[in-house]
C-alpha cells in the first residue's frame, strides 16, 4: 500500500486535518473520563476502518497506523494505542494471537479461545502496539461474505470444496487466509480438510448457504483429490500452451526463415510433441471435469429428493389430501396469472401527469358532493348492492378527475377504467383507461 496515497485519501475525507489547532487537539492523549474522549475515540476509530475498507485491508500493522498513516511532520497521535486497545476489548478488532487456529480440531480451537481471553485481560495500550498484526473483524466478515459469495458464482450446491492454494488466492494471501478460514471455523461455516496421496492434499469446505457446513465425508477426500487434480492438469496446459507459443513455434519460424531446415525440423517435432501432450492433458481434464459434474449433479438430485420426501411426510401428517393440495396449486396459478396481467396493464399504460391546481379543483367539488349526500344512503342494506352502488358513484366522481400528458398539459384522458373481478374464473380484468 502506497503511504503518499494514505495521507491523500486522509485529506479527502478530513476536511480540516492540515488545522494546526484542531490536529494539535486531537494527537493528544485520553485523560480524564470516557465521556470527555469519547467523540475523539470515534473520529479515529471510524478513520482507521475507513482507510483499511478503502484499501481492501482487513489485517493491519498497529505500529503502521500510527507512525505512517498519522503522521503529521514527525509527530504522531498520543491516543492510537488506546484507541486500538478499546477497538480490542469491544471485539472490533483482534489480535492476530488470539485468532483459533482453523488447522486444529476442535478440542484444540476451543483451548485457544480461553487461552485468548486469559491473554486479554493482561493486554495494555502499549502492548497493543508492539503486536505485528490486528484483525479488523468488521472487514473481516464483509471479506468472508465476498469469498463466499465468489465460489457460490461457480458452485450451485449447499457445500463446495476447494484447494487451500485457490482458497488463498480467493482472500488475498496466507495470513488474509489464515484469518478467513478461522472466522468460518469459529461460526461453523467453514472446515478444513487434508488427504495424502503421492503428496498432502490440502482444501477448505465451506457452507454456501445459511446453514452450518455438513461433516467431511470419504467423499469429500475424493472430491478434493479430483479438484486438485484439475487444478495440476489445468496448470501443465498453460505451460504447454506458454512454451509452445514463445519458444517451439517462434524458433521454427525464426528457423525457416534463416533457411536452416534442419533446425526447423527438429522444432517442428517439439511443437508435435507438444500437440500431442496437450491433447493427452485436454482428455484427462476433461473426463475429471465430467467426474466432478456427476458429483454435483448427484447432491443436487439427492436434495431435490429429501425435499420431495420432507413434503410428503408434512402432507401425510397434516391430513393433507391430493385434492387439497391440487387446488391450492390451481388457486397459486391463478394468483400468478393474475399478478402478470396487472404486471403487464401497468407497463403498456403511458406515463401521465397530473396538474396539482386540477386536482384541488375536482377534490374541492367531490368534497361538496360527499359532503352534501346522507351518509345512512352510503351503507348498504343487503350485502353487495349498496358496496357496488358507492363503488359506481366513487367511480364516477373520480373519472371527474383532469389527468393531462406531462408533454401536453392541454390534453385531457377522457376514460377512465376501474378493475373488476369476475367471480367465475377468478381473475382480473383490466380496462385500458
Amino acid at each position: 500500500m502506497d503511504l503518499k496515497s494514505v495521507k491523500e485519501f486522509i485529506r479527502e475525507d478530513v476536511a480540516d486535518w492540515d488545522d494546526e489547532l484542531i490536529a494539535t487537539a486531537r494527537f493528544k492523549a485520553f485523560s480524564g473520563q470516557r465521556s470527555d474522549w469519547e467523540p475523539k475515540f470515534q473520529f479515529w476509530k471510524d478513520l482507521i476502518v475507513k482507510i483499511s475498507r478503502h484499501f481492501g485491508l482487513f489485517i493491519i500493522s498497529p505500529s503502521q497506523v500510527k507512525n505512517e498513516w498519522f503522521s503529521r511532520g514527525g509527530l504522531t497521535p498520543l491516543c492510537i494505542g488506546h484507541v486500538l486497545f478499546i477497538m480490542c476489548n469491544e471485539g472490533e478488532i483482534i489480535r492476530n494471537s488470539d485468532l483459533a487456529d482453523p488447522f486444529s480440531g476442535r478440542i484444540s480451537q476451543l483451548f485457544w479461545k480461553v487461552k485468548g481471553l486469559l491473554n486479554r485481560s493482561t493486554m495494555t495500550a502499549e502492548s497493543i502496539l508492539l503486536e505485528d498484526h490486528v484483525v479488523v473483524t468488521t472487514l473481516l466478515k464483509e471479506k468472508a461474505d465476498e469469498v463466499v459469495k465468489g465460489l457460490s458464482e461457480s458452485h450451485w450446491t449447499s457445500n463446495c470444496i476447494v484447494t487451500r492454494k485457490k482458497f488463498e488466492s480467493m482472500c488475498g494471501g496466507p495470513e488474509e487466509s489464515y484469518a478467513v478460514l478461522s472466522y468460518f471455523s469459529g461460526c461453523g461455516k467453514g472446515q478444513y480438510l487434508s488427504t495424502k496421496k503421492k503428496e498432502l492434499i490440502e482444501g477448505i469446505k465451506v457452507s454456501l448457504s445459511s446453514a452450518a457446513v455438513s461433516s467431511v465425508s470419504s467423499l469429500d477426500f475424493d472430491t478434493l483429490h479430483l479438484i486438485w487434480t484439475q487444478e495440476k492438469l489445468q496448470q501443465q496446459l498453460d505451460v504447454i500452451d506458454r512454451r509452445w507459443e514463445i519458444r517451439s513455434r517462434q524458433s521454427a519460424l525464426t528457423s525457416l526463415k534463416s533457411g536452416n531446415k534442419k533446425l526447423a525440423l527438429r522444432q517442428a517435432r517439439e511443437m508435435k510433441l507438444a500437440t500431442v501432450n496437450r491433447e493427452k492433458c485436454t482428455s484427462l481434464l476433461n473426463r475429471v471435469e465430467e467426474v466432478l459434474s456427476v458429483i454435483a449433479n448427484a447432491e443436487s438430485t439427492k436434495k431435490v429428493t429429501e425435499a420431495i420426501q420432507i413434503g410428503a411426510r408434512a402432507i401425510k401428517e397434516n391430513k393433507i389430501s391430493v385434492e387439497e393440495v391440487q387446488l391450492c396449486l390451481e388457486e397459486l396459478d391463478e394468483s400468478i396469472d393474475s399478478q402478470k396481467q396487472v404486471e403487464k396493464a401497468l407497463e403498456s399504460a403511458p406515463y401521465l401527469d397530473v396538474e396539482d391546481e386540477d386536482i384541488e379543483e375536482e377534490f374541492g367539488k367531490l368534497e361538496l358532493e360527499v359532503g352534501s349526500e346522507n351518509l345512512k344512503d352510503l351503507i348498504p342494506e343487503a350485502g353487495l348492492s349498496g358496496t357496488a352502488g358507492s363503488n359506481e358513484s366513487l367511480a364516477d366522481a373520480l373519472s371527474n378527475l383532469k389527468l393531462v400528458d406531462a408533454p401536453t398539459k392541454g390534453s385531457a384522458i377522457q376514460n377512465s377504467g376501474i378493475p373488476a373481478k369476475n367471480k367465475e374464473s377468478k381473475s382480473l380484468i383490466l380496462e385500458a383507461a
